[in-house]
């Protein structure tokens, strides 16, 4: 378990791992590694998953988003029913909550103020409407996306469409030396982090450049990412509304207001973000009430 820090000893993300002592390899790691090896050969993937700015192989999006165009936040759709029955299984099995229900617990103790924030505001989002659908239990993210591999490889790229100030999951999966391959790259911090199999990094996705490098011949390498678009923080914020809602429909006042608001966002968000001392000293919960 390792932490990032920035210069002034704030929490910018953490190097995770897996939980020891409960043979993780061996069953979560191995059977979400063979789920998602059965499901890259039963799905058909479409042009838009095979062919994106992140990365070689395909990949698929499940849960909640808001942006694109549409107007108001939805599911997000699948190529087909058969593809949804698919993701919708693939998701539903025991390893993929443990993974995330792992994820979950690094982001709250390492980023308690953001995590009660996404968490709340999505508790929100879920009782305005039943319809959406939760990828997990109490869960702080939206949405996921697998990474289908069997080399999954991504280019550098930020993930700009997420909360700016939130942290996203990743965990890598397949059977691979961690040691010769599949380093996360960090190129803003100038860092090569080792990422083996049935591990969690969480990070800024939004706001760090990241990529990660090829495995060897005959490996494979699959990951399941976890996010928040950031156009749902907003939806829930503007009384379930959008933008261009909110800003037809809003007074002088109330415009004068929300610039106010919009400019002071980004302190706010920072204001999320955990210092080293104080997890150390026990007031792990940070400043975010």
């Amino acid at each position: 378990m390792y932490v990032l820090l920035d210069s002034d000893g704030v929490v910018t993300g953490v190097v995770g791992g897996h939980p020891q002592g409960t043979k993780w390899l061996e069953t979560v790691n191995q059977q979400a590694t063979e789920a998602i090896r059965q499901a890259r050969l039963d799905l058909t993937f479409t042009e838009k998953q095979t062919n994106h700015r992140r990365s070689d192989c395909p990949a698929v999006a499940f849960g909640v988003s808001f942006g694109g165009g549409s107007k108001m936040p939805g599911n997000l759709r699948q190529a087909s029913p058969a593809a949804f029955n698919i993701m919708f299984s693939l998701l539903s099995l025991t390893c993929f909550a443990r993974i995330s229900g792992y994820a979950n617990s690094l982001f709250m103790a390492y980023s308690y103020g953001c995590y009660t924030y996404c968490r709340a505001t999505l508790n929100k989002l879920f009782d305005w409407n039943l319809n959406l659908r939760r990828l997990f239990k109490n869960n702080a993210w939206a949405a996921c996306t697998v990474n289908f591999g069997p080399f999954s490889v991504t280019y550098p790229h930020v993930d700009s469409a997420n909360l700016c100030f939130g942290w996203c999951s990743i965990t890598a999966l397949g059977s691979f030396d961690h040691t010769l391959g599949g380093h996360l790259i960090l190129w803003d911090l100038g860092l090569f982090i080792r990422f083996p199999p049935g591990s969690t990094i969480l990070i800024p996705s939004a706001l760090l450049v990241h990529s990660n490098v090829p495995i060897s011949p005959g490996e494979e390498r699959y990951s399941f990412v976890q996010y928040s678009s950031a156009g749902l923080f907003r939806w829930v914020e503007n009384g379930f509304q959008s933008d261009v809602d909110l800003d037809r429909r809003a007074t002088s006042s109330q415009r004068s207001k929300r610039k106010a608001e919009r400019q002071g966002r980004w302190e706010s968000g920072l204001s999320m973000f955990s210092k080293w001392v104080d997890i150390q000293t026990g007031n792990w919960k940070g400043s975010y009430v």
